[in-house]
């Protein structure tokens, strides 16, 4: 009789825990997807080839219908945007000057880990979701979707009490974090100005205190432009300086950025002075990896109207071409429309299609094209390309 009263305890002790565990999951989903509009601080780490890339987060949402996200790598001070309006969705890299647009659905095709009604949708994708609490917090556990990054395969959520997000890791099918977000700050009465995202209004994400540095300098030294140009029925007003104060300001910023830090303070200036040349690419790199049996067949430099490109041709079994060629920034503001989507790299954001990828990195364009790879293993490929790379993994 005793053993049928403590298995009827029992019983009820752990369906009022699946009842509890049901029913704070259902309080996260109900109390994140009412939050129709919000602007989120943070960072954000990606773990790409055992480097690790940190940015400083900033997410805005209206309605879900407008997004704006920046991020701002810690290190170099290299910003990238993805914005999403009724225009479209845009990466756009302002210190170049250059957007690529998206026919995409975007963000609602994959996993987000910094927008809070992704969070949700993996939960409700995920009939095995948990939660548990944790030192005061919950902890939410559930599958992810990134189809362009398969080693993403689960999700670490982090709420307080009143599940309110606080971190996202993202991990592999070892349990090792390979992106994670931690929020600082979440404004859920955002008031966004009428311009706010717009494509016109990008350079709003720069930080204040470089704005400011580089007006008083602008001012200053009376080398400053304002050029009009219309592309694609969308018109842009873009202030430009000289090529020599525009490194200045670059120089300066790295300085108050990194003072700290001298191997970082190098490494922001060396792309500084990188993007202020002309289009001539110094050094070829190559990728660290390339798929078994195949082979550098050619590499070809040709010349263009400012500068060079280099084309490296691997043949074999699975053949691709690599372009690389400097980056500069333009005058006017470059739209260039991609059948893709936008790519979450270790240190850049991409543009992904079928069968290519293209994307910047330290001062320099990539294009990576193949009839024969999948996007896993072109991810891999560009994911290898660094400028410490000085070998090619198979030549012949």
């Amino acid at each position: 009789m005793k053993k049928v009263v403590l298995m009827l305890i029992t019983a009820v002790l752990l369906t009022g825990c699946m009842k509890s565990n049901t029913d704070n999951l259902k309080s996260f989903k109900d109390y994140n997807s009412k939050k129709e509009s919000y602007e989120l601080k943070g960072t954000m780490k990606l773990v790409s080839n055992e480097d690790e890339f940190t940015y400083d987060l900033t997410v805005g949402v209206e309605n879900q219908e407008n997004y704006k996200v920046s991020l701002l790598n810690t290190i170099s001070n290299h910003e990238q945007v993805i914005l999403k309006n009724s225009q479209g969705v845009f990466v756009v890299t302002p210190n170049l000057n250059k957007s690529f647009k998206f026919q995409s659905e975007w963000p609602s095709n994959s996993s987000q880990a910094y927008l809070l009604e992704s969070l949700v949708q993996d939960i409700n994708d995920d009939g095995n979701a948990t939660i548990k609490e944790e030192n005061d917090l919950y902890v939410i556990e559930s599958k992810v979707n990134y189809p362009n990054n398969a080693k993403l395969v689960s999700e670490r959520i982090t709420t307080d009490k009143k599940y309110n997000v606080k971190n996202v890791s993202v991990l592999d099918e070892d349990g090792n974090t390979i992106l994670e977000v931690k929020i600082s700050d979440i404004n859920y009465s955002p008031r966004f100005n009428d311009e706010y995202f717009s494509l016109d209004t990008y350079k709003v994400t720069d930080k204040e205190e470089t704005t400011k540095k580089q007006s008083d300098k602008e001012s200053t030294t009376k080398n400053t432009t304002t050029t009009t140009t219309a592309q694609n029925g969308e018109t842009t007003t873009q202030s430009t300086t000289s090529t020599s104060q525009k490194t200045e300001d670059c120089i300066s910023t790295c300085d108050d950025k990194n003072s700290g830090n001298q191997a970082d303070n190098d490494a922001c200036k060396k792309q500084c002075t990188t993007q202020s040349t002309s289009n001539i690419l110094e050094d070829i790199i190559y990728p660290l990896y390339v798929p078994t049996d195949t082979y550098l067949s050619s590499k070809d430099t040709v010349s263009t109207d400012n500068g060079n490109r280099v084309i490296l041709t691997f043949a074999g079994v699975d053949p691709f071409i690599l372009v690389e060629e400097a980056s500069v920034r333009n005058d006017e503001m470059e739209i260039v429309p991609v059948s893709g989507e936008p790519l979450l790299m270790g240190s850049t954001i991409g543009a992904l299609t079928s069968n290519s990828i293209y994307w910047t990195n330290n001062g320099i364009d990539y294009y990576l094209t193949s009839n024969t790879l999948d996007s896993k293993e072109m991810m891999t490929i560009a994911e290898s390309i660094t400028n410490s790379s000085s070998l090619v993994a198979k030549t012949k």
